[in-house]
């Protein structure tokens, strides 16, 4: 079962209520292909509630759109990235969703429930460790050390390099945004924990980006409905 209820806090900020949507908060809402998001509003609380700020959350998008679509690095590293930040930071929130990015892209519930131990599990290839040794000093100490840095340059070009820092610093900083906002989990989602069972007592599910399929809104709201 799920360790703990991820929507039982308040939010700091509320998502923006339906008077205040103008242009500037639907561009916002608009920005990552969600189907009738323009009309209707994000399906995500994430996008709702940065869109309080439509300036902050465009520029956010920009970058933000590069590393997840445009980076050189594959998906396999950047979900590694992100789910050892939502572990070592708790972010319930980017936990949940990044859990089904990694069910989406073929990693085995072993490898997903392995990251508790960071690059220390046995599990990891030679590229996936030098990957989650760099997240753990970035947090641990700011820094990337020598021994780390020739790890990843065994594996990875500069460019990947560069993208993997910008990654990492990225979503340390989103996860700040989501914990200190208050960020809550969508009615109707059923919360993944961190021991990878889902409030009801089901294994996660694969789960996909906006515009990624054409019933993604259905995908998103649906949790509760489904089994294993």
């Amino acid at each position: 079962m799920a360790t703990k209820d991820m929507r039982k806090d308040t939010p700091r900020i509320p998502t923006l209520p339906p008077e205040d949507w103008d242009n500037p908060a639907r561009e916002v809402f608009a920005f990552w292909g969600e189907p009738d998001s323009w009309r209707d509003g994000s399906k995500t609380n994430i996008v709702m509630t940065l869109a309080q700020h439509p300036k902050l959350a465009t520029a956010y998008n920009i970058f933000g759109k590069h590393l997840l679509i445009d980076s050189t690095l594959s998906g396999r590293v950047k979900e590694l990235v992100v789910i050892r930040i939502s572990w070592r930071l708790k972010c319930d929130y980017e936990w949940h969703y990044h859990v089904g990015y990694c069910v989406n892209l073929g990693m085995s519930l072993e490898e997903i429930a392995a990251i508790k131990d960071g690059a220390n599990a046995a599990i990891w290839n030679e590229a996936d460790r030098a990957v989650l040794n760099a997240v753990d000093e970035f947090i641990d100490a700011s820094r990337l050390s020598d021994s780390t840095w020739n790890a990843l340059s065994a594996h990875f070009d500069r460019q990947q390099i560069m993208d993997l820092v910008f990654t990492i610093g990225h979503y340390v900083m989103l996860s700040w945004a989501v914990t200190a906002f208050g960020i809550q989990l969508e009615d109707g989602v059923d919360p993944i924990g961190y021991d990878l069972r889902t409030a009801s007592g089901n294994s996660p599910s694969a789960r996909f980006r906006p515009a990624e399929v054409k019933d993604w809104a259905e995908n998103q709201t649906d949790d509760l409905k489904r089994g294993d």
